[in-house]
């Protein structure tokens, strides 16, 4: 048995969730505009241990306007922004403009990224924690830090108090394909130095995304999520649930260790009409989030 058959069967499959295909149904036969999911429990009294953001790349094609619109239509008000289109542009004057309008929406943007850090020079990184602190933000998605580089990131982690999550992107990534290797350079760094564990490049690199989230534990600071049908294959995303990756271990990994964190779907597919994946992925997760709710309360 190869290894994706293997976790095909011990994965938590669509299937077992008929209400939630219900809900799908119902979202891609609305009108659009029409379809709202249920606001996440936990932006409002915190009974659900995981909290489910948004990646704004996913929406990179559309404007900060069209991104707000699918948020509301999602009932998503939880945002990790990128400087893509103007969904939070590194000018200081437009990014105000930015912040307002997500206030307005009524929107939280709990992390930005990913940020990379081409320049080991004081100017260049203390820029990129400045926008960062304008907005109010306490974790940066950073994609490509150098290891010379993480001694002078460390110095700022301290200055500004804004956690540092490197982002691994797989077995293409020559610095940072894998968490594991994100942990092995950051033992012993400043607490707030830690990962965001992309799922999706983790297991293309080879690596137990539900062990890694264990050993990660409080050096995890946000997380990636997609699906694949192939753990060998970047081409064969699909909306969340449709593929092997094993969502509810994951998901029960993370209250293990108490992530305290956003989990943030990133869909990095069908860019210019990313909607129905989008709904089935957000009605997939709170299926799983709904079945697990009796042992997570104990």
């Amino acid at each position: 048995m190869s290894k994706n058959e293997r976790i095909m069967k011990n994965s938590f499959s669509r299937r077992d969730f008929i209400g939630s295909s219900a809900l799908v149904a119902a979202a891609l036969a609305a009108p659009s505009g029409t379809f709202a999911l249920p606001r996440e429990r936990a932006a409002t009294n915190q009974e659900s241990p995981i909290r489910l953001g948004l990646a704004s790349y996913t929406f990179r094609n559309f404007s900060r306007a069209q991104l707000i619109g699918f948020m509301k239509q999602l009932n998503v008000f939880a945002l990790n922004a990128k400087d893509v289109k103007d969904h939070l542009p590194m000018d200081p004057q437009d990014e105000a403009v930015a912040l307002a309008d997500y206030t307005a929406a009524g929107i939280k943007l709990h992390a930005a990224g990913a940020i990379y850090f081409p320049k080991n020079e004081d100017a260049d990184i203390r820029s990129k924690f400045e926008y960062c602190k304008r907005a109010d933000i306490g974790v940066i998605v950073a994609g490509d830090p150098a290891l010379e580089t993480l001694p002078r990131i460390e110095k700022f982690v301290k200055e500004y108090d804004i956690r540092i999550a490197i982002h691994n992107h797989g077995p293409e990534d020559k610095l940072w394909p894998s968490p594991l290797d994100v942990l092995k350079a950051v033992k012993g760094m400043d607490p707030r130095i830690g990962c965001c564990i992309d799922v999706g490049h983790t297991v293309r690199a080879g690596t137990d995304v539900v062990q890694a989230i264990r050993e990660a534990g409080p050096r995890l600071f946000n997380v990636h999520v997609k699906d694949l049908t192939n753990f060998e294959s970047k081409e064969s995303q699909v909306a969340v649930g449709d593929g092997i990756m094993p969502v509810r271990k994951m998901f029960e990994a993370l209250i293990a260790i108490k992530y305290p964190g956003f989990v943030d779907l990133e869909y990095e597919i069908h860019p210019d009409d990313p909607m129905p994946g989008v709904i089935a992925s957000f009605a997939y997760m709170r299926g799983v989030m709904a079945g697990m709710e009796p042992a997570s309360r104990g």
